[in-house]
Formats: C-alpha cells, sequence, structure tokens
C-alpha cells in the first residue's frame, strides 16, 4: 500500500541538505572578506591557469577514457537492480537461470568491450603514448598556425591592392 508519509525521511534529506548549503552561501556572505584582488577575480577551472586560447586541443584519448568511464558507470546503474530483485526472480518467479545467464551476456559483452580498448592501447599512459600526444598537440599547433598564417595573408592582401 502507499503511504506518503514513508518517503519522509527522503523529504527530510533534501530539506537538511538545501538548508547546508545554503546556510554556508548566507555565512560566507556575513562573514567572509570582501576585498577583490587579481587573483580572485580571475577565472578558474580545475587548478589549471586560464593561459591560451579556450580552444586548446587534447588527445583523443582523454574522450575515449570519459566514455568508456561513462560505460561502466552505466554497467553499474543495470547491474545494482538486478542484484536486488535476483532473489526475487529466483524463489518466487523461477527464472533463475534465464535472470542469470542474461545478466553474464551483459557483463560478458562489456568484458569484450574492456578487451578490446585494453588491447587498443586506450589505457597505455607510458613513455610511447605521451610522445604521440605531444606529436600529435604539436601537428594541430602547426595546423593552427598555418590557418592564422593564411588568414593574416587574406586580411592583409586587400590592404596591399
Amino acid at each position: 500500500m502507499f503511504n506518503l508519509l514513508d518517503y519522509l525521511p527522503i523529504v527530510l534529506m533534501f530539506v537538511v541538505a538545501f538548508g547546508f548549503a545554503a546556510g554556508n552561501v548566507l555565512l560566507s556572505q556575513l562573514v567572509g572578506q570582501r576585498k577583490a584582488t587579481r587573483t580572485k577575480t580571475m577565472p578558474y577551472e580545475c587548478g589549471k591557469d586560464p593561459v591560451g586560447t579556450a580552444r586548446e586541443r587534447f588527445s583523443i584519448k582523454f574522450y575515449m577514457v570519459a566514455m568508456i568511464f561513462i560505460l561502466f558507470d552505466i554497467e553499474l546503474i543495470f547491474l545494482m537492480p538486478w542484484a536486488v530483485v535476483f532473489r526475487k526472480l529466483v524463489v518466487e518467479d523461477g527464472l533463475r537461470w534465464l535472470a542469470y545467464v542474461e545478466m553474464m551476456l551483459f557483463v560478458a559483452l562489456l568484458l569484450i568491450g574492456y578487451v578490446y580498448v585494453w588491447k587498443k592501447g586506450l589505457f597505455e599512459w607510458g613513455e610511447r603514448a605521451r610522445r604521440e600526444a605531444e606529436a600529435e598537440a604539436r601537428a594541430i599547433d602547426e595546423q593552427e598556425a598555418r590557418r592564422r598564417a593564411q588568414r593574416a595573408a587574406v586580411r592583409a592582401a586587400p590592404r596591399a591592392a
């Protein structure tokens, strides 16, 4: 039977979390220093100084590792509910082998994907991978320098005429 009071602890947790966050922000506004310095007004991102262009290129490995992380994160999202209801599937529904084989196929497919990216060298961050990434970065920098030179030449051409 559905009872709204069963959700009271969850609502209370959100109220306490929101109150804690709002209280800390309010307290820092009331008590904190208001002296703006050049360092405080600089943009801040991930501990990296904001120097250079915002269009900096990264190696494809960074994006591939992020996608692999998301893939295994999604695997966990599917695996946890299955583990919770597995006993019900076995005892009440009699679907022991179906539920088990289905999840093992899912895990096997993910394992195949993991082995594939491992063999492709995605997780190698040694000296060779670092040299490849640096060479890729240099090639991209040279390509961008050529583009800038071409744009500058195109802008300068009408003035010379």
